[in-house]
């Protein structure tokens, strides 16, 4: 008897990259974990999504939420990712990641980050970031399935989804300041960007985000991710490529 065909296409540049902006621009994410004391049942709720600077999709949460006590008690969950546009839902790109999740501590280097990019991202969270309860977590990607859309699906690894750069901490210890200065200096560039390079509508883009791999752009509540075509090998390669970029 011949053997069923796979249904999954080979893995290539162009779907990595379109798995890395499904999870870097998305607002929001399906997570699923295994609830306790259910024998084993999953359980699915949502959460805002953040992204650390290597890539690492993070979420604050309350120690409330039966999504916390499960991530506390076993630290594997998945992400759902992908927005639903018009006509068949199945008939746009989503991509599910497989995660272990790590909790961050308070008042530690890596929290102070996240929170900064964090309320960037979402600045209403600052109105319940500090309280005791709630707390970051890192979920780092060990594997992802791809859909692209119909006979458009990919099998791909953590690592696919990682920001791989030697740039990485030297851009995150000048991220706020150049944000700052693209905002007040350069006030049109990020709706320039978002047009351009993400077919997005409307004038009152900001930028929210900059890593080696690219830059995180915000308008109310659309949320665009503008991937570079490689990451950045030097936090001195930032300004030439958003003056590239421009045009």
């Amino acid at each position: 008897m011949a053997e069923n065909p796979s249904v999954l296409r080979e893995t290539d540049d162009e779907a990595r990259k379109l798995a890395r902006i499904l999870l870097r621009s998305a607002r929001s994410a399906a997570i699923a974990v295994i609830e306790p004391d259910s024998g084993g049942f999953p359980f699915v709720s949502r959460v805002l999504l953040g992204i650390d600077t290597d890539g690492t999709p993070v979420i604050l949460v309350s120690a409330l939420s039966t999504h916390t006590q499960a991530l506390s008690a076993d630290s594997r969950c998945s992400l759902l990712t992908g927005e639903i546009g018009k006509g068949d839902p199945l008939a746009h790109p989503r991509l599910t990641v497989q995660c272990e999740a790590e909790k961050v501590e308070r008042d530690s280097e890596v929290h102070n980050r996240i929170r900064e990019r964090f309320v960037r991202r979402h600045p209403k969270s600052e109105l319940y970031i500090d309280f005791p309860d709630f707390a970051f977590f890192r979920l780092t990607p060990l594997k992802a399935s791809l859909n692209g859309g119909f006979g458009r699906a990919y099998a791909l690894d953590g690592e696919d989804l990682r920001i791989r750069s030697p740039a990485i901490d030297d851009l995150a210890a000048m991220e706020a300041r150049a944000i700052e200065h693209m905002t007040s200096d350069h006030a049109d560039a990020a709706s320039r960007y978002a047009k351009a390079y993400c077919k997005a509508e409307g004038t009152d883009w900001r930028i929210c985000g900059l890593d080696a791999a690219g830059v995180d752009l915000i308008s109310g509540d659309q949320l665009k991710r503008l991937e570079y075509e490689e990451p950045l090998k030097s936090a001195g390669e930032l300004r030439m490529m958003l003056i590239k970029l421009y045009g």
